[in-house]
């Protein structure tokens, strides 16, 4: 059974386009580790050339719908090489704190003057703001208020409000720090767990929450939104770069529904340390400029289970180029024809602020030319997306969609919420809840207690539920007739190719090979899930591998020795000889081992942000300890370098890792 299972539901109101089932059903005739009997309300369309321990599972049925980031600034030339780089790190070092003894001889003017030189640095009042989301957009008339439906617009005026007691700046990212042009110094403000938490004002910033709706485990919820995250702005960096600050967990907004808009600090931990360790794995994801303590206590029900208690309460500021989402769409589009017009403002806003390559493509829409319905209802679905700008851009969307889910897979990241609401049209990782990165290889791997026991978004669906939820963006722009059938079709295709080219590509790096090889893939994802091979561990491995495949079995298995733990002689021989395929492959390709190793290294990361781990910093950081915090950042600032001395961070889970709470946790946050 083949990895991708594009599902057309009894409800559903799209099917999937000939020319995507042909595209992907086109290659491997692949085993399947997981079959699931389908459900008699479900008709699958058998879809992809990918690994068989991404079989796929039933999607739940649902009701219809009524880059890497920029590099740093080149620092101006100073007298000492030396003196450079003893300034520079202090600059990108958020863990240093300024005082004479520590400045390498400097004092603090010195380094101050310095660090503004290098950098370009600026405080937090000299912020460049433009606030163009609320000067440009439909607004809500009320400014805060209570919860309620908010019509017409697409976000609310609303303040902080949050209450806080001697709030505290646990951590922060100096590489975020940089993207904004701030100065380290600012971080040291005694007013600064204030102005991070909500509780002062930052001054030139106005504050809303954004209007969205969503697609939750299949089913529309109607509006959502920006329930517990205000926004304070946009800000323009000195490459005129834009970068919305969000802070999440102050307060409530006119979208908490029944909740009460905080967040504790275990989530806000997990949220701000995954931000930045996705980034440094090359991933797409929105990022985290710091990690604040309220000092108040916030009830949850973990569990769900009617056993709330008492948390410490917490607040992260987000940073991403844009929190727009699928939903942020589709809510407008199903309140008919009154709101329709919305969906055009906001997708005209997204393509001049997001992708201004499509700003001067015609506006046309294909659905009303001249083409004839034969060529409409091709069934190729090769629209001429450069006839229109919205088309353009849906296709843009879907691709980077795809791209962002290859990447995943390729690291074993789970992201365990995969609504609507949660799809950023960015293709960027966006909402860290109850994530998970894969330990022992399992394709039917949730962290997420919600998603069970339908599994509706684990590891092995996250492909097909990428392009459910982008077939219905897609279908939310047909609605409002900026795309036309064809180019709706010509959308979805794009993410079927997008995402076999990339994962192909993905794996294929990661074994270190220069031509994709399916039947080895294929192979080694089903030893790794029969064996509950660690997924990190086993990759990194590999790359010792050298390529004599006349070794003896014995010597075949010794690079990998320490991932296959007990296993009994049958499978030691089969993994021999898969280990035997392989290395006769590495000879074929003749690429030196070492520089092989190199390469895989690059792309298989050593250190990833395991649950477990996670719970580690949040135990002792709930205890008023945060220095578990600031190691594991700056740890997975550097996923694949070797770091002697912080193995422990590559180990695998402890029994205790299995307990509720830390290797599946709920929504609750």
């Amino acid at each position: 059974m083949p990895l991708l299972c594009f599902v057309q539901q009894q409800r559903m109101d799209m099917a999937l386009p000939l020319s995507a089932r042909r595209l992907l059903s086109s290659s491997l005739r692949a085993f399947s580790l997981l079959q699931p009997a389908a459900p008699t309300s479900s008709r699958c369309f058998l879809s992809s050339t990918l690994p068989t321990p991404f079989a796929s599972l039933r999607i739940a049925s649902s009701a219809p719908l009524p880059l890497p980031s920029p590099s740093s600034p080149t620092p101006p030339s100073i007298p000492s090489m030396d003196e450079t780089k003893s300034l520079s790190s202090l600059a990108t070092d958020p863990q240093q704190h300024v005082n004479a003894s520590s400045n390498n001889g400097f004092t603090s003017s010195q380094v101050e003057v310095g660090r503004r030189q290098l950098t370009k640095r600026i405080k937090l009042e000299e912020i460049n703001w433009d606030h163009s989301f609320v000067r440009e957009l439909p607004g809500d008339s009320m400014e805060g208020g209570p919860v309620r439906e908010v019509l017409h617009s697409c976000y609310t005026k609303v303040l902080p409000s949050v209450k806080v007691t001697n709030p505290n700046l646990i951590s922060w990212s100096g590489h975020v720090a940089e993207l904004l042009d701030l100065d380290p110094l600012e971080f040291e403000r005694p007013d600064f767990p204030l102005l991070f938490s909500g509780a002062a004002p930052l001054k030139g910033s106005l504050p809303y929450a954004q209007c969205y709706g969503g697609h939750q485990f299949g089913f529309w919820s109607g509006q959502l939104g920006d329930g517990r995250a205000v926004t304070l702005g946009e800000l323009l960096n000195s490459k005129g770069e834009r970068w919305e600050a969000q802070l999440k967990g102050s307060g409530k907004t006119p979208y908490s529904r029944f909740a009460d808009g905080l967040a504790v600090l275990r989530s806000s931990i997990r949220e701000f340390l995954c931000s930045e360790a996705m980034h440094h794995l090359g991933i797409p994801t929105t990022r985290a400029l710091c990690l604040v303590s309220t000092g108040e206590g916030v009830m949850r029900d973990m569990f769900y289970d009617g056993n709330p208690k008492e948390e410490p309460g917490a607040v992260v500021c987000r940073v991403a180029q844009s929190f727009l989402r699928f939903g942020s769409y589709q809510i407008h589009a199903v309140r008919g024809k009154e709101d329709m017009e919305i969906v055009r403002i906001l997708a005209d806003y997204a393509i001049r602020y997001h992708f201004s390559h499509l700003q001067d493509l015609p506006i046309e829409q294909q659905m009303h030319d001249n083409t004839s319905k034969a060529e409409r209802e091709d069934i190729d679905g090769h629209a001429n997306v450069t006839n229109n700008k919205y088309s353009a851009w849906f296709q843009e969307v879907s691709e980077q969609t795809a791209v962002l889910i290859a990447k995943w897979q390729g690291v074993g990241f789970t992201h365990g919420v995969m609504n609507t609401d949660n799809m950023s049209i960015l293709g960027l990782t966006i909402d860290y809840g109850p994530f998970g990165f894969l330990d022992a290889f399992d394709p039917k791997f949730t962290p997420n207690t919600t998603d069970l026991p339908g599994r509706r978004y684990c590891f092995a669906n996250q492909p097909d539920i990428g392009l459910w939820n982008v077939m219905h963006f897609g279908t939310t722009l047909k609605q409002a007739e900026l795309i036309s059938e064809n180019e709706f079709q010509h959308g979805i295709n794009r993410y079927g190719e997008r995402f076999l080219a990339e994962y192909q590509q993905q794996m294929s790096r990661k074994l270190g090979l220069k031509v994709y090889n399916p039947e080895l893939v294929n192979k080694l994802l089903s030893n790794m899930a029969f064996d509950k091979v660690d997924y990190t561990n086993c990759f990194r491995a590999l790359g010792n591998v050298r390529a004599l495949p006349d070794a003896s079995d014995e010597d075949l298995l010794r690079p990998i020795k320490r991932v296959l733990l007990e296993t009994s002689k049958e499978r030691k021989k089969a993994w021999a000889d898969w280990m035997r395929q392989y290395t006769q492959q590495l000879s074929v390709e003749s690429v030196p081992d070492e520089e092989r190793k190199a390469l895989m290294d690059s792309v298989n990361p050593k250190y990833v942000l395991r649950n477990y781990l996670c719970q580690g910093a949040i135990d002792a950081a709930e205890q008023g300890e945060y220095g578990g915090v600031r190691e594991l950042l700056k740890v997975m600032e550097r996923p694949f370098d070797e770091q002697p001395g912080m193995e422990k961070y590559a180990r695998l889970p402890p029994a205790w890792a299995y307990r509720p709470g830390v290797c599946m946790l709920s929504c609750s946050s």
